[in-house]
């Protein structure tokens, strides 16, 4: 009998590969004083190099940097992992008042706040058949 990691290998590449969890922008979100807040862990990068989007409920948060090209003629790259980041995160928060919601970046740390919405909603409702 073959060991199953041979036909799943591809498949499950990406949740099991160390490179691939070191680009993902680790979150914590919770409810607090009627708000949702995510504090999320973006480290490496400036404030400028962040843009949050809110777009049909979906909010999107991107970093990405391009270190600048150095003039020193003498280097001689062999490797170059640091030139471009780009990294993205999206979470749905559905209807939302954009003009509440607050973003703070400080030492590598997002911190955003957003309202949370309060809908009435029936507990029963009762379905009549035709």
């Amino acid at each position: 009998m073959l060991p199953s990691r041979i036909f799943f290998d591809n498949f499950f590449d990406d949740l099991d590969s160390p490179k691939k969890l070191e680009k993902v922008m680790k979150c914590d979100i919770y409810e607090k004083n009627g708000l949702f807040h995510i504090e999320m862990d973006i480290p490496g990068f400036k404030k400028e190099d962040i843009k949050l989007e809110l777009n049909d409920g979906y909010l999107t948060i991107a970093a990405e940097k391009q270190n600048s090209e150095e003039s020193d003629e003498n280097k001689h790259y062999i490797r170059r992992e640091r030139h471009y980041e780009k990294t993205m995160r999206q979470f749905y928060v559905g209807d939302i008042d954009e003009s509440a919601v607050k973003a703070e970046f400080k030492d590598g740390m997002l911190k955003v706040s957003l309202p949370k919405e309060e809908k009435e909603r029936e507990t029963k409702k009762i379905i009549s058949i035709d």
